[in-house]
Order: structure tokens, then sequence, then C-alpha cells
């Protein structure tokens, strides 16, 4: 049977309030008789029942946790974060991916609420977040990390500077000498793909030609034809944007070692040790899940004030990749 408060109390010979504030780590207990409660309380095996605690505080002490895709390395990164944060709180984080499907992300969601969590954050699927209305207005908190959430809901969002970073990266290869310049990116539905695309384009100008660029959720098999295609014109490209880890990766494979100027969305592992090294712009996911859960803590706490929406930094790590080709 589980040991009680009350069999602390006794064994210790102490009063339970005594016991209450040893383990709630109040004051006004001797030093003595606390080091009696926890040697008591260690030789029991006692320990506290956070569940009632919390359900007495009207709260279950979980956080809903929805991202894209758990493998990827750049969702994995934020989700630890977020766990973290979630665990120096006394809480417990309950996590599922919408592979990019909306359906997915308002089942999850669905999910989490029906199970009482505390609070969601939120990396969106989809661009209709209507469903969520009921619950905000239940009082549940909301954070939307790496993309927005649709049109009407103002919430916290924490995103990462997605156009600065591809025209600092398209800028990179033009100080290089490259002129033709392609660009993969992941489908222009998805926020973070429109939004490196723009950079792209901005930072081109009047030497943006649409034939360089290719915006489709990507497969070893598109990658590999978007750039035989993109080879094979008249004035191929020397250089290429990838708008993604996941896409960087696939594209080096697709060229089978031939040399192109290339920069990368993302950092990835190993990306130092190739030759040459990758660069790469790099995001923040540890950031972006620390300030999306801190934001969410303090929602929880009562802060009732406007919604924050907080752009993160990028870096351009230079590595040789955007270099002219011998």
């Amino acid at each position: 049977m589980r040991p009680t408060m009350k069999d602390v109390a006794t064994a210790a010979g102490v009063a339970l309030k005594t016991v209450s504030r040893v383990v709630n780590g109040e004051p006004g207990v001797n030093p003595a008789t606390a080091e009696r409660v926890r040697e008591a309380i260690d030789r029991l095996g006692y320990s506290r029942n956070e569940s009632a605690r919390v359900l007495r505080r009207g709260r279950t002490a979980t956080v809903g946790l929805v991202i894209e895709d758990v493998a990827d390395p750049f969702y994995s990164g934020l989700s630890r974060a977020v766990e973290d944060v979630v665990i120096v709180e006394g809480c417990l984080l309950l996590s599922g991916s919408s592979g990019e499907k909306p359906a997915r992300e308002r089942e999850l969601v669905r999910t989490f609420c029906a199970r009482r969590v505390d609070g969601l954050i939120v990396v969106p699927a989809g661009d209709d977040h209507s469903y969520l209305r009921p619950e905000l207005d239940a009082g549940t908190p909301a954070v939307f990390a790496d993309r927005p959430p649709g049109p009407g809901l103002d919430v916290d969002t924490v995103l990462s500077d997605n156009a600065g970073g591809a025209r600092e990266a398209v800028g990179h290869l033009l100080a290089h000498g490259h002129r033709r310049i392609a660009m993969l990116g992941d489908h222009p539905s998805i926020y973070t793909a429109a939004e490196r695309l723009a950079g792209y384009r901005a930072a081109l100008g009047p030497l943006y030609d649409p034939r360089l660029v290719a915006m489709r959720a990507p497969t070893p098999e598109t990658v590999r034809d978007d750039l035989e295609r993109m080879l094979a014109l008249d004035a191929p490209p020397t250089a290429l944007f990838t708008g993604n880890g996941r896409l960087t990766v696939t594209a080096l494979r697709a060229l089978g070692g031939r040399r192109m100027g290339l920069v990368g969305f993302d950092d990835f592992e190993l990306a130092d040790l190739l030759t040459p090294g990758v660069t790469v712009v790099a995001q923040d996911p540890a950031g972006m899940g620390r300030v999306a859960a801190e934001l969410l803590f303090r929602r929880l706490a009562g802060d009732g004030g406007p919604s924050e929406h907080v752009e993160l930094p990028v870096r351009l790590i230079p590595r040789g990749s955007g270099e002219l080709p011998p």
C-alpha cells in the first residue's frame, strides 16, 4: 500500500502540517525536524500525489504539443526544449505529429483538450483554426510555433525570420559570383516555404527566373527530376538554395557529387564534415521551443496581456559550399 503523508508524520513523530511544510518547501520548520521528516520520507518511499495536488488547483499539470514530424531534427529539437520547460514547471508533456495533415492536427488538439490539458503549443498544418475558438474562450491558452495561426485567431506566436534568412542565403551566393541561382522548396501552401520563397525572390530581384524554382512536397524522385530539368536549361543554375534540411540532404544525394554552389535553410548533422562543408542558414529550434513554452506558462500564471508575436533571428554559417565550382 502506498504510504501517505500521515504515515510519514507518525514515523517522524511530528504533526501532519509539519510534513506538509517540508514536502512543499515551506519555511518555519526546525532544520533538525525537517531532516527527520526527510529521513522518514526516504525510509517509507513516500511520494507526493501530484495529480491530486494539481486537481485541487483546477489543473491537470499536462501540456499538449502538436508538431509536424517528430523524426525531423528541427521538430525534435523544438520538442525537447518544450519538454525541458514543462518538467521544470512540474508538468507532463503530451505530444503528437500531424504529418502536415490539417485533419490530424485538429484530431490531436481535440484529443488533448478532451484530456483537459492546461495549455497547447501548436505547429499548425492547416490555416483554419476556428475549431480552437471554444477552447480559447473556455480559458485554455495556446501558443503557435514555427507558423502562425490562420485568420481570426490572435494568440501568442513564435516564428523564425524565414524571409530574412532566405535573403541572406541568396545574398551569400550572389556575393560569390553566382547569377543563376535555383531554389528547391516545400509546397508553397506551407507558411515557412512561402516566406523563404519570398525572401529568395526579393534577393534576386531582376535575376529571378521562375524556371529555376520548384516548390512541391519533396521526394527523392521529385528532387532528382527538378534538378535534371533545371540543369538541362540553356543557361543552367550554378548554385542552389534549398528550403529546409531534408531538402538539402536529398538534393546532395541527387547531385551525386556534381559541384554546385549551395546554401541550405536549416543546419543538419555532418554538414560541417562534407567536402566542402555545407553553408546553411541555421534556425534555433531549441530557442523556439523554450520561448513558446515560457509564453504558455506565463499565460497559465495569469498574464492576461495582449498576445505576443516573437520573431527569432537566424544565422548564416559559411562553410565553403557557396563558392563557384572550379
